[in-house]
C-alpha cells in the first residue's frame, strides 16, 4: 500500500513536460522541415493553413518538432512561440505574411539603397581607399524590428513545458569554423550532435539566432552570436533532415521551395547569361539543391532498411531507422509567379535589380528571393494551401490529423 502511494505520488509530482514527453512517445514524432528561400517561404504558409484546416484538434500542434533554415527559420519560430495553439499561431503568421511589403524586411526607400549603392561603387572605384566597407547589398534592420516586434520567444519554453513542443532548431552557417550549425531549444532529453561539418548546439532562441539563418550571403549582413559571425543556414547545409532525425522525429513532412524535379529544356542560347541569371542560379544551388539530395539520400536509406529484418538489424547494432517522409512542393514554378508580380517591388528596388537584369523572365529566380510583396506573397500562400488540400487525405493520413 506504502509503495502504491510513493508510486502514485512520483507520478503526481512528475513535471508536465515530461509526461506529455510520454505520451507523445506512444506515437511516432512527426517533424517539419522548413527550407529556406526569401520571400518564397510564403508558399510555406500556405502548406499550414491547410495543415490547420485539415486537423481535428485545431489547438494541437502536429509537429513537436520544428526545423528551419533562413526564411524558414523565422516560419517554425513563430510557430513556437505559440505551439499549444497551432491554429492562432499559423493565423497569425499568414496574416503577417498576407500584408508583407518589402520595406519590412530590408530598406526600399531611395536613401537607403542609394547609400548601399553608392558604397559599393566606391569600394569597387576606390578599393584600398575605404576603410569601412559594406557587409551587404541590402540593410535588414527592418526585419529585426519587424521579429523583435511580433515574436515573444519565451513562448518557446512555455510550450516545451506544456509539452506542446519538443525542440525548435535553427540552421546557420558559421563564417569562420565553416560549420552548419544547427541551434536548438528543447525538452531535456534531446542531446546535442557533431558529425562531419554539422554540430548542434543546445540555446536560447533569439532574434540573433534567426537573422543569423535568414543572412542571405551579400544580400544581408552576417549576424554575430558569441564569438562567431554567421550567416545564411542553407549554406553548407549538407543534410537539411538529419536536424529532425538527430531531435527524435520518426517522420517528417518537408515543405519544398521548388516545383518537384524541376528544370528547364537546355536550349542554344547566343547571349551571355546576366548578371541576376548568375546570382539566382547561385541562390537556387544554395537553398533547393542540398535538400533534394538529402531527400534522395534517405529514400534510399528507407529502402535499404526495408530490405533488413528489425531483429537483424538490432542484432547487428545498425544505428538507422526507417523515416517516414510526405514532401510538399509548390505545383508551379515560383521564378514565373515572381516575374508576374515583380512591379509590385519599391522603385527604388525596381532600379537596383533592374540594372543586373532581373525585371525580365530571366531574372526571375533572383527576384523570387527578394519579392517581398504580398501580391507575390499571397500568391504563393494561395498556391501553397491549395497544393495541399489537393492531397487532404495523403496529409490527414500521414499526420493523423
Amino acid at each position: 500500500m506504502g509503495a502504491a502511494r510513493r508510486e502514485s505520488l512520483t507520478a503526481h509530482r512528475q513535471p508536465a513536460a515530461d509526461r506529455a514527453a510520454s505520451q507523445a512517445r506512444e506515437s511516432p514524432r512527426t517533424g517539419l522541415i522548413l527550407t529556406g528561400g526569401g520571400a518564397r517561404a510564403a508558399y510555406q504558409v500556405g502548406v499550414l493553413l491547410a495543415v490547420a484546416k485539415l486537423s481535428k484538434n485545431r489547438r494541437r500542434n502536429p509537429f513537436p518538432i520544428l526545423c528551419g533554415t533562413s526564411a524558414g527559420a523565422i516560419n517554425a519560430a513563430s510557430i513556437a512561440c505559440l505551439a499549444d495553439n497551432f491554429s492562432k499561431a499559423v493565423s497569425i503568421l499568414a496574416g503577417v505574411w498576407r500584408n508583407m511589403r518589402a520595406h519590412d524586411i530590408y530598406r526600399a526607400d531611395p536613401l537607403g539603397v542609394g547609400l548601399s549603392g553608392m558604397r559599393w561603387i566606391s569600394l569597387l572605384a576606390l578599393g584600398w581607399l575605404i576603410h569601412n566597407p559594406p557587409n551587404s547589398l541590402l540593410d535588414n534592420a527592418p526585419l529585426q524590428a519587424l521579429l523583435t516586434r511580433h515574436l515573444d520567444f519565451k513562448g518557446v519554453q512555455r510550450s516545451i513545458d506544456k509539452g506542446a513542443l519538443h525542440a525548435l532548431c535553427i540552421s546557420t552557417s558559421g563564417y569562420e569554423s565553416g560549420e552548419n550549425i544547427n541551434f536548438f531549444q528543447a525538452h531535456h532529453d534531446a542531446q546535442p550532435w557533431r558529425r562531419v561539418q554539422r554540430v548542434g548546439i543546445r540555446a536560447q532562441i533569439g532574434v540573433e539566432h534567426l537573422l543569423a539563418s535568414s543572412a542571405i550571403p551579400f544580400v544581408f549582413p552576417a549576424a554575430r552570436i558569441h564569438r562567431e559571425f554567421f550567416g545564411d543556414g542553407s549554406m553548407r547545409q549538407l543534410a537539411p533532415i538529419s536536424p529532425a532525425i538527430h531531435l527524435g522525429a520518426e517522420r517528417v513532412l518537408i515543405i519544398g521551395a521548388s516545383r518537384k524535379n524541376e528544370h528547364q529544356d537546355r536550349r542554344s542560347v547566343d547571349s551571355h547569361p546576366s548578371l541576376a541569371q548568375i546570382a539566382g542560379h547561385a541562390l537556387s544551388s544554395i537553398f533547393l539543391d542540398s535538400l533534394a539530395v538529402d531527400i534522395e539520400r534517405m529514400q534510399r536509406i528507407n529502402q535499404t532498411l526495408s530490405a533488413i529484418p528489425q531483429d537483424i538489424r538490432i542484432q547487428s547494432g545498425i544505428p538507422l531507422r526507417p523515416i517516414k517522409t510526405l514532401i510538399i512542393s509548390p505545383s508551379e514554378r515560383l521564378d514565373r509567379i515572381a516575374a508576374e508580380h515583380a512591379s509590385a517591388l519599391p522603385w527604388a528596388i525596381k532600379a537596383l535589380l533592374g540594372g543586373v537584369g532581373a525585371m525580365n523572365r530571366h531574372g526571375g529566380a533572383l527576384t523570387s528571393y527578394l519579392l517581398f510583396e504580398k501580391p507575390y506573397t499571397c500568391a504563393l500562400i494561395d498556391l501553397g494551401y491549395a497544393d495541399t488540400m489537393a492531397r487532404d487525405n495523403e496529409v490527414g493520413e500521414f499526420l493523423q490529423l
